[in-house]
């Protein structure tokens, strides 16, 4: 071999390059025809084999129903009976109905995600065996002496004394160690090399990668998240238990209701809560005005939301008591004054009171006053130092998120998805404490500041100021509550309609009920239950100007659905010890005030069915407080009232009333109170007809958008629905059926206008709708209606706003998870319904059955005009003016490709309003129904400008939609057992083509761009990849294969910089690598070796010029990326090519790719080997195979790997020179240079030659982290391979590849070494000082010596010509106090239990690693010694036993190696003693150092080897050669004396004693 040689220049190593320089290696193969090939090749196959690792199952996307979970027992659904318009009945079938998911059935079955998500197996540490290491035993005499990593233990002497003496032996007089059996009878060869192997095999883990630290998932893109189920929104929830409420004096029945202000929003933010702790007593006072009692108004605990917390939030306690005749401050004044424990005449006032309030009770029940109330701020109680980051959290919940970062990203949703699935291990509101509230004074209500407005206001003060407490008159009393955090399964609780909430016991009498939000902000989370609630707020009333009579004023408030007076409906919410509903509500009573200021609540279930008779009806009355004879208790006043409904439409908002003073006139509820017109006789007003009574009306539904675009929308998509009566009213248009079309063109395209909450909270109905108009072609008056584009077109402006909303959040991949949830668990095909055609025209009875058309396809040179505008006009930046016109042409040419040959059979348009019934049906061609997923795709083909833009920026969206309406298609039209050739029709593969080719066009243009648009590229690309990954689940495998190679093609000829492009393709690939069929869409079964040699050279041997020679070609190309390979395992070798590609270019930037190429490969083995399906033997034989052309590509990138015996340690130390130090960070060492450069082993020992010396390309190093993940994909190649394989390669392989093969064993060993017990304790320094002062007087003496054994003693020390071999370098074994070991125990804070179980993983990782290589030396010897080459390898060999011996290992690591070096020493003693001496000196230097072991498993076998190894050097070498076998025997007595005062002296001593007995 010339040293010179040089390996052929690529053109990829430049950092630029066009796609004419591109080698012809990076070009994507033709792939096979997948589905021919597939079954050809399946009669030929192990039927066994095929069903243990899974066919494809024709039915692997399994289209289920998953009932939808319900919070509470029954789902929320309107009253009984009701009548229900299109709309209500759309909603409640939206909310109701079951959850439409597309399983992978075989997707996710392994172990691999579990271990991928939890890092390891819990069961893992039970099953592995516990390894021993050198470094970790410790003999405990009168000191704890530890060892390095690396080196043998340096222990004192017990006795303290440092110089030791022959007269310490006496080697008679001890016990020697049993030794081993057989040892001194003659073997045959093979007998030992077979007896070898089986106990290497024996008690060997499966499994390589459970022992592996996962590397960082930062490049994982294969993941895509499952969104998150929709559900109901909770906030944090508090649980307000009211368990006492005592005054002085017990007199009367009081009332209590609760409910939350936020001060600094100045808003309500909750409902009230209503009740009360009465005795049966005073229960007894209201019983003629109390009906019934039913359980629900029983409730004493309350459960609050906080989507928002906040220190300004208060929980306000108002109390109120039976009206009676008096001021608020009279009627208290008892309170303050009297005291029950007095006696005296403070009792004998105190019954008084009482048989007045039983008598005011018995009157005037129905009635209340204000009485008192009490703020309770919640930031007493709130964690303040964490309030802030959970309000974060609480936005990113909410759907708020502002941040583009992936990783912050992904934190993100990982705690959305942990709050919102409720973990047990979370609490829900960390923020607040459990905790007793106990009140002891209440604020007296004043009559003239009632209104919430005040009570904001006083709160304010009261938190700015603590004087104001005392301002103000205060009642002494007692309130006692418990405030802690909500489970979210909490028993026997009651949702806000008063349903029963999961789990609820029957023999519960007393439940907690929910209290409604009324949130600060936004909360953007779609409807997902039926809820149809309204709140009226009396606020004010301006009664000055009337009679005296209008004093204590109280307001009945009832809810009509007619004007008789029995058409009150009992849908207002009952209080505390009531029924759940009643007819009416009459408001407190402020004594004697002719404008009183409300504060009620009034709360009403809304009918599902509202007619323009549905109103709200608000009499107003005088209430007489004292007894008179024949007198009223109530004296009438006037009335008011508010329609329910105006133009259809909810009425929400302040309202200023007028009062009416007579009595209402017939058919007043059609109107509004300020706007009836005059009656006869006229109705006399108060004020004029001005508005004297304020009220405000607000509503919680998921029935009523409450936005115009929407209302209007729904409106007229169901006047298309039903058969309606023209004109329709919508809001103040009335709608002619001819105009209903341009109206409802018009009322999708402002869709899009809507505000983004009620849009977001009716998000699943209006896309459900929209994809219903896009596949319902209608017939309005006779003429044929198509809003396909129109629909589509609002769609795509729909995602656009959610994608750029700050509000809403999105996942690692950029997807709205919103949209994310709809597509997943709500989408599903729109129901085609043949029969809906407006009637309205005289030729409407003469239409086909059906009219079917197709919106939008147009001619191949329309479609490519309008594309390059689209283009020109949107681009970000339009000074590129060259690369838009690349784009451009290349655009056109895509479109006119792939539509110019169908455009005539399958164009067709839409039919203008004012075109006839014939024309439309003759010009296009109609078909019989239409596909959704054929519409859908179609549209994406024809659309133009912002929306085309839109469609590929957001194209993940439309792909996901697309496959799963694919799959429900396949699956409704029993599709599964059909060819997939003949599943989809030639037309939408076409369609799907061109959407791949031109998204593709599409990523390339924006690589191109800034920063922002190249992270949107990405985007866009991930999103085609699992496009296509899903798409190898329903179509023609080929087909997808050649959109594959399209793809990788397009993107090499479009892209200038070489790591962009592979950083691009990598993650595409990876993502298509992560299907859950790869391996059978590799064809990993059919056998590799029986695809033709391949013409052309493959990439490993474009580096090696002595493939040729290679014995058997078959064998070889299973090594090598061929195009055969690579046509058979298409998505393999791409892969393999891309990570060929990474390793040999050397462009900026190209470190991170080549990690995103090692990590995929790594990813891909991992699952492999943790999958159940190849658990089997032969299985994981076959899946190696697979990836046998990884070994060439490792071996071509030998000088870029990481050289562990320098950075770790085996070179210099941390604290060596500057010169040491440049010379450890040279990465790889001389021997390694001049190995690849064609030296033998056994010449590396006395070349004189330096790296620089060898014209070797200069190549990037990988980090270590890097080059561990590559090489531990080698070993578990070479572990689960076939072992016969591997000989016959090995035994053709040329010395240069033969000589790779060693030194990547080599590097092997220390890259995986034992590292030691991270948490074991400091080594003493007073021990390490004694310790080196000994060894440094032992090795000054015996390094004077001349001759044999000072040259022996210096090759100790630092082995000449090997800088593999610095390990007993003095700088790390004798300071190892300041290795980065100490420093990494220092900077970690682990357990000793994950401590314990990270030496355990590490230890069997480094005994299996060292095991795998072990294996792969057995079988070159085996391979070479057939092959009679082994002058060649035994150097090599012997080195990489020698650097084995050097490291720490485990006694079960050991004891095989010691076997293997014994079988080694009866099979080649000869050549090991005349030819490899300096290697066999090595040997019997680590030999000698393992006898004198304090483990006895290490010492017999070491003793065991050394007595081999002396008596067949014997027996070979003083026949012949006398003389030096005198000299080498007096070089090796120094170094065994130095061992022996470097170890225990039981060790020794014992090792002496067994050596003496042989």
């Amino acid at each position: 071999l010339q040293p010179t040689e040089q390996l052929p220049q690529r053109s990829i190593s430049t950092p630029g390059f066009s796609s004419s320089s591109l080698p012809q290696f990076y070009d994507a193969v033709e792939p096979v025809d997948f589905e021919g090939f597939l079954m050809m090749q399946l009669n030929n196959l192990d039927s066994d084999l095929l069903q243990e690792l899974g066919d494809f199952p024709e039915d692997d996307l399994d289209v289920a129903f998953t009932p939808k979970e319900h919070r509470t027992l029954q789902p929320s659904l309107p009253e009984e009976g009701a009548e229900l318009d299109l709309h209500v009945r759309d909603c409640v079938q939206t909310y109701i109905r079951d959850w439409l998911v597309v399983n992978r059935k075989n997707q996710g079955n392994n172990e691999t995600f579990i271990f991928k998500k939890k890092g390891s197996r819990r069961d893992l540490h039970k099953t592995l065996q516990k390894q021993t290491f050198e470094s970790e035993i410790s003999d405990y005499s009168d000191t704890n002496c530890q060892a390095g990593p690396r080196h043998l233990k340096i222990l004192c002497d017990e006795s303290g004394r440092t110089t030791l003496t022959s007269g310490d032996f006496d080697l008679r007089s001890l016990q020697p160690d049993p030794r081993l059996t057989n040892l001194l009878q003659h073997i045959n060869a093979e007998d030992f090399e077979r007896q070898n192997e089986e106990a290497r095999q024996s008690n060997r883990p499966a499994e390589l990668f459970v022992l592996y630290p996962g590397i960082d998932e930062e490049d994982a893109v294969e993941i895509r998240p499952v969104p998150e189920c929709p559900k109901e929104h909770l906030g944090n929830r508090i649980l307000v238990k009211v368990q006492a409420l005592k005054f002085e004096i017990e007199i009367e029945p009081l009332f209590l209701s609760l409910a939350l202000y936020d001060i600094k929003e100045r808003k309500k933010i909750s409902e009230n809560f209503h009740c009360d702790l009465n005795s049966e007593q005073f229960k007894g006072f209201l019983r003629m005005h109390t009906p019934c009692i039913d359980s629900s108004s029983q409730s004493r605990a309350a459960v609050f939301s906080i989507t928002y917390p906040s220190p300004d939030i208060y929980l306000v306690v108002k109390i109120e008591k039976v009206l009676q005749q008096g001021e608020i401050g009279d009627c208290a004044e008892p309170y303050m004054v009297l005291k029950e424990s007095e006696g005296g005449k403070s009792k004998d006032k105190i019954e008084k009171l009482k048989a007045q309030a039983e008598t005011f009770c018995q009157r005037l029940g129905k009635y209340r006053m204000p009485f008192a109330w009490v703020p309770i701020n919640l930031a007493n109680f709130f964690n303040m130092s964490t309030l802030e980051r959970e309000v974060a959290e609480s936005e990113v919940l909410n759907g708020r998120s502002s941040t583009g970062d992936r990783r912050t990203m992904t934190m993100q949703t990982r705690r959305l998805s942990e709050r919102s699935v409720g973990s047990e291990d979370a609490p829900t509101t960390p923020t607040f404490k459990t905790t007793t509230i106990t009140i002891n004074t209440f604020f007296k209500q004043e009559g003239d500041r009632l209104s919430d407005e005040d009570l904001l206001k006083f709160l304010a003060d009261y938190k700015r100021s603590s004087s104001l407490q005392r301002r103000v008159k205060s009642i002494p009393g007692l309130l006692k509550l418990e405030m802690l955090p909500a489970p979210e399964a909490l028993p026997c609780c009651l949702s806000t309609e008063l349903l029963q909430v999961k789990p609820f016991p029957e023999n519960r009498s007393r439940p907690h009920k929910e209290v409604l939000e009324f949130p600060v902000r936004e909360i953007y989370v779609p409807h997902i239950v039926y809820r149809n609630l309204l709140y009226v707020y009396p606020q004010r009333l301006n009664f000055a100007n009337r009679l005296a009579s209008a004093r204590n004023i109280t307001i009945k408030i009832q809810f009509m659905c007619g004007e008789d007076p029995t058409c009150a409906m009992p849908v207002i919410f009952g209080k505390s010890s009531g029924p759940e509903f009643v007819q009416e509500v009459c408001t407190p009573v402020t004594y004697h005030n002719k404008y009183p200021d409300f504060y009620e609540e009034v709360k009403i279930k809304l009918p599902a069915k509202l007619t323009e008779k549905h109103h709200l009806l608000f009499t107003f009355y005088h209430i007489s407080c004292q007894p008179k004879q024949e007198a009223c208790v109530e004296t009438l006043l006037g009335y008011s009232w508010l329609p329910i409904l105006l133009n259809d439409r909810l009425q929400t908002s302040q309202y200023c009333l007028p009062v009416a003073l007579d009595k209402l006139p017939a058919n007043y509820s059609m109107h509004s109170a300020e706007k009836i017109p005059p009656q006869s006789p006229p109705i006399k007003w108060a004020e004029g007809h001005k508005g004297v009574f304020n009220v405000e009306v607000q509503a919680v539904s998921s029935v009523h958008a409450q936005d115009n675009h929407l209302e209007k929308f729904f409106t007229l998509c169901h006047a298309l629905e039903s058969q309606v009566a023209f004109p329709i009213r919508v809001m103040n248009e009335k709608i002619t059926e001819a105009t209903l079309e341009h109206e409802l063109k018009l009322s999708i395209i402002c869709l899009n206008s809507s505000r983004l909450e009620p849009l977001v909270l009716f998000l699943h109905l209006v896309l459900d709708k929209l994809f219903q108009l896009a596949v319902q072609p209608m017939v309005i008056a006779g003429q044929t209606a198509n809003f396909s584009q129109f629909a589509f077109e609002s769609v795509v402006a729909i995602v656009n706003s959610l994608h750029n909303s700050q509000d809403l959040s999105k996942d690692h991949h950029g997807r709205n998870c919103l949209l994310a949830s709809y597509v997943y668990y709500v989408f599903r095909l729109p129901e085609v319904q043949r029969d809906i055609v407006k009637l309205g025209g005289p030729s409407s009875g003469s239409l086909p059955e059906s009219r079917y058309y197709t919106y939008g396809r147009t001619s191949a040179v329309s479609v490519g005009s309008r594309l390059l505008k689209s283009r020109a006009t949107s681009c970000s930046n339009p000074d590129i003016a060259g690369i838009q016109s690349a784009t451009d042409e290349e655009i056109t040419s895509i479109m006119s490709s792939r539509v110019a040959d169908r455009c005539y059979s399958r164009m067709s348009y839409y039919s203008e309003p004012s075109s006839n019934i014939a024309s439309a049906c003759t010009s296009p061609r109609p078909s019989t129904k239409k596909h959704f997923h054929e519409e859908l795709a179609l549209q994406m083909v024809v659309s133009t400008g912002m929306v085309r833009e839109s469609v590929f920026k957001y194209a993940w969206f439309f792909f996901e939609l697309l496959v799963k309406s694919m799959a429900q298609y396949v699956h409704n039209m029993d599709k599964q057992d059909i060819p997939r050739r003949s599943r989809f029709s030639d037309r939408f593969k076409d369609d799907i083509t061109t959407i791949v080719n031109v998204v593709t066009s599409e990523v390339a243009a924006l690589l191109v761009k800034p920063q922002k648009e190249s992270e949107q590229a990405e985007k866009i690309n991930i999103s085609l990849a699992f496009f296509l990954y899903d798409l190898l689940s329903l179509m023609d495998r080929g087909f997808v294969f050649n959109l594959i190679k399209h793809y990788c093609n397009q993107l090499s000829n479009k892209l200038n910089t070489l790591p962009t492009l592979i950083s691009m393709r990598l993650e595409f690939l990876r993502i298509l690598c992560s299907h859950e069929h790869y391996l059978n869409l590799n064809l990993f079964f059919l056998p590799s070796g029986s695809a033709p040699t391949s013409p052309s050279p493959s990439l490993s041997s474009q580096n090696s010029s002595s493939c040729s020679s290679f014995q058997d070609q078959k064998i070889a190309n299973m090594f090598d990326l061929t195009a055969d390979y690579r046509q058979q395992h298409f998505l393999t070798g791409l892969l393999f090519t891309e990570l060929a590609a990474a390793l040999d270019t050397e462009a900026e930037g190209i470190s991170r790719v080549q990690r995103k190429a090692i990590s995929a490969i790594h990813s891909l083995l991992s699952s492999h080997d943790l999958d159940k399906s190849c658990r089997k033997p032969e299985a994981k034989r076959k899946v190696a195979a697979l990836y046998l052309p990884l070994i060439g590509i490792i071996l071509d990138a030998l000088p870029q790997l990481h050289d562990f015996t320098v950075s770790d340690g085996r070179g210099k130390g941390r604290t060596g020179t500057l010169d040491e130090e440049q010379e450890a960070a040279n990465p790889i060492s001389q021997n390694i240079a001049l190995a690849i450069a064609g030296n033998q082993f056994n010449v590396l020992r006395t070349s004189g030659s330096s790296v620089s010396t060898v014209p070797y390309k200069q190549a990037n190093i990988l980090s270590p982290e890097i080059t561990r993940c590559l090489l531990i994909c080698f070993l578990w190649i070479m572990k689960n391979a076939d072992q016969n394989l591997i000989k016959k390669w090995i035994s053709d392989l040329p010395s240069v590849q033969l000589n790779r093969v060693l030194d990547l064993l080599f590097i092997c060993v220390p890259a995986f070494e034992y590292k030691g017990k991270q948490s074991s304790d400091k080594v003493s320094t007073q021990v390490l000082q004694k310790s080196r002062d000994v060894k440094a007087r032992l090795e000054e003496a015996l390094l004077r010596g001349e001759g044999a054994r000072g040259e022996m003693m210096r090759r100790c020390r630092m082995p000449a010509g090997n800088d593999r071999f610095p390990g007993l370098n003095e700088n790390l074994r004798w300071k190892r106090e300041q290795t980065h070991w100490r420093q990494a125990n220092e900077r970690l804070d682990k357990t000793k239990a994950e401590f314990d179980q990270e030496a355990l993983l590490s230890g069997n990782l480094a005994t299996e690693a060292n095991l795998i290589i072990l294996d792969m030396q057995e079988n070159i010897i085996q391979a070479c010694s057939a092959a009679d080459c082994r002058d060649n390898l035994m150097g090599g060999v012997l080195k990489v036993l020698v650097n084995s011996l050097s490291c720490d290992q485990s006694t079960t690591f050991l004891t095989h190696c010691f076997a293997s070096l014994r079988t080694l020493i009866v099979k080649f003693g000869d050549l090991l003693f005349e030819e490899e001496v300096e290697q066999c000196a090595d040997i019997c230097q680590r030999v000698l150092q393992h006898c004198s072991s304090s483990i006895d498993t290490t010492r017999i076998q070491a003793c065991a080897t050394l007595y081999l190894l002396m008596r067949y050097s014997f027996s070979s070498t003083s026949v012949r050669y006398p003389h030096w076998y005198q000299s080498q025997t007096l070089a090796a007595q120094p170094v065994f004396v130095l061992s022996l005062f470097s170890c225990q002296t039981t060790g020794c001593a014992s090792s002496a004693a067994i050596l003496q007995g042989l």
